[in-house]
């Protein structure tokens, strides 16, 4: 009887198919790894893949925003004030230049004789002998303007009347007048008590000349008609001025003493 025997393959050959398969997939790991570095090298060397070119200008950073990057630009914000302030003139001085406001020491110019109102109030009740008197200016233009030290006042017509005198110190700083505000001086015009039949000197005005800013000029004369109701009154050598204040109150209190 013929048979027909089967055979498994040889142990050698396997051996060696298994030797070659191995070595080909170590080959194609190699090959894979060594395109892979090459491709990072060959990015990383590449000018397009590095960081966007200095010379490309960069966008406008939004107003009011930090400087971007290392940008060495940077807009300064005004900080001149806009003089708008709370609209209220002052005293205060501008400083040592002299150059506005005559030398006055504020930023306005003196007042102006031709620029100013004038009103002459009685303080005395009705029946008592006319005495204390409020000078009132009224600064009729929309622009502040200054008044110096006391006014020059003269009790009678005429520059060679005597000048009253002031009543202590003048207040040194600067009286500002708004526009279309007011100042104040106080007068004293009479100290005689003796009555009778004694004549004195009478007066139907008075008469205030205005003083400078440097203190050693006239600025004009603004002359005070009396009160309705009063043609002349007494005056003598008693009489005071107190100078320019910004209100009633302080205008009239020392003189109101005497």
């Amino acid at each position: 009887m013929n048979s027909k025997t089967v055979r498994n393959g040889s142990p050698r050959r396997g051996l060696r198919g298994a030797v070659l398969g191995a070595a080909v997939a170590a080959a194609l790991l190699t090959a894979t790894a060594c395109q892979s570095s090459g491709g990072g090298d060959e990015a990383a060397a590449s000018p397009t893949a590095a960081t966007p070119s200095a010379s490309a200008p960069s966008a406008p950073a939004p107003s009011g925003s930090a400087p971007v990057g290392g940008s060495t630009s940077e807009t300064t914000a005004p900080t001149g004030d806009s003089g708008t302030g709370s609209g209220s003139p002052t005293a205060t001085g501008t400083g040592d230049s002299g150059e506005t406001g005559g030398g006055n020491g504020t930023e306005y110019a003196d007042c102006e004789a031709a620029g100013l109102g004038t009103a002459v109030e009685l303080q005395d009740e009705a029946g008592e002998t006319p005495r204390h008197f409020l000078l009132t200016v009224t600064n009729n233009s929309r622009t502040p303007c200054v008044l110096n030290d006391a006014p020059q006042v003269r009790l009678k017509a005429g520059n060679d009347a005597p000048i009253v005198q002031t009543l202590g110190e003048p207040d040194t700083e600067p009286v500002v007048v708004e526009g279309g505000g007011k100042a104040y001086a106080g007068l004293y015009v009479f100290g005689n008590d003796e009555g009778g039949e004694a004549e004195y000197d009478q007066s139907d005005r008075f008469t205030a000349t205005l003083i400078a800013g440097e203190g050693t000029e006239l600025s004009g004369t603004l002359i005070f008609d009396l009160p309705d109701g009063l043609d002349t009154v007494s005056v003598d050598d008693a009489a005071r001025v107190n100078g320019w204040a910004g209100t009633e109150g302080l205008a009239m209190r020392p003189i109101n003493q005497l």
